[in-house]
């Protein structure tokens, strides 16, 4: 069953999403078609994907900022499928350390062997669901790694909750330094970063629910409505006016 943060991804697009829990702990496998002229943004959420399009296999890093996607393709509609893992789970599935791959779209072929990625990717191009097999794909490479740091599911749950980097560390029995360390090999970045990009998600999961912005600021742990503001327009790209029209 998935986490209850896998709800709290980016702004739903214009072109048809789809999501549903994966049987990879934590991960959601998510469809999305995309359409000329549909540059819907993905937003930062601690998360890392493998995704699929026709005739490719690559990787969505952890972003910092919002990410335009669906404008990268030839003429036409273009189908996507994704498996976006549980913060700080991928490096331990891809082999590779997050910041390598922060706020970069990179080809599986450039992580793992040429050869085996060219299967891969006939084998889901031929699927009669493209989501369904890339899910296979991401839970073979989970059953032949090293199971993540449970710490890490610790850390991501404090600071989603508001908790202090301090605090944090103390919580998971390590220094700050040691956390910050450890955060950039899981998640792409500090845990400060990761606590502002969690925090950005809690304040549009309060949105959506219908609450209202000076609310949302309190409740979500910014210290005025401007911060809020700020925290949105860097993080997000546009103000939280634009986000909920899209």
């Amino acid at each position: 069953m998935a986490e209850p943060y896998a709800e709290q991804h980016s702004e739903p697009s214009p072109a048809p999403y789809r999501e549903r829990a994966s049987r990879l702990t934590g991960a959601v496998v998510w469809t999305r078609t995309a359409v000329p002229g549909d540059a819907a943004p993905v937003l930062p959420d601690g998360c890392m994907d493998l995704l699929w399009t026709e005739g490719r296999l690559f990787v969505a890093g952890p972003d910092t900022r919002a990410y335009a996607s669906g404008t990268d393709g030839p003429g036409g509609a273009r189908r996507y499928a994704g498996v976006r893992f549980f913060p700080g789970t991928a490096p331990s599935y891809l082999g590779v350390p997050a910041h390598e791959l922060r706020d970069r779209r990179v080809d599986l072929a450039d992580l793992w062997d040429g050869g085996e990625v060219r299967r891969l990717t006939e084998r889901v191009d031929a699927a009669a669901d493209p989501a369904v097999a890339l899910e296979a794909v991401a839970m073979g490479r989970a059953a032949d790694a090293a199971a993540p740091d449970p710490r890490l599911r610790a850390v991501v749950a404090a600071l989603s909750s508001g908790a202090a980097v301090a605090p944090t560390a103390d919580e998971v029995g390590w220094s700050e330094r040691q956390l910050h360390r450890r955060a950039l090999v899981a998640f792409g970045y500090g845990p400060k970063m990761l606590a502002r990009v969690l925090r950005l998600q809690r304040a549009l999961a309060l949105v959506r629910g219908g609450a209202a912005a000076a609310e949302v600021a309190v409740v979500a742990g910014y210290a005025d409505q401007a911060h809020l503001a700020r925290e949105v327009k860097e993080l997000a790209g546009a103000p939280m006016g634009v986000l909920l029209r899209r």
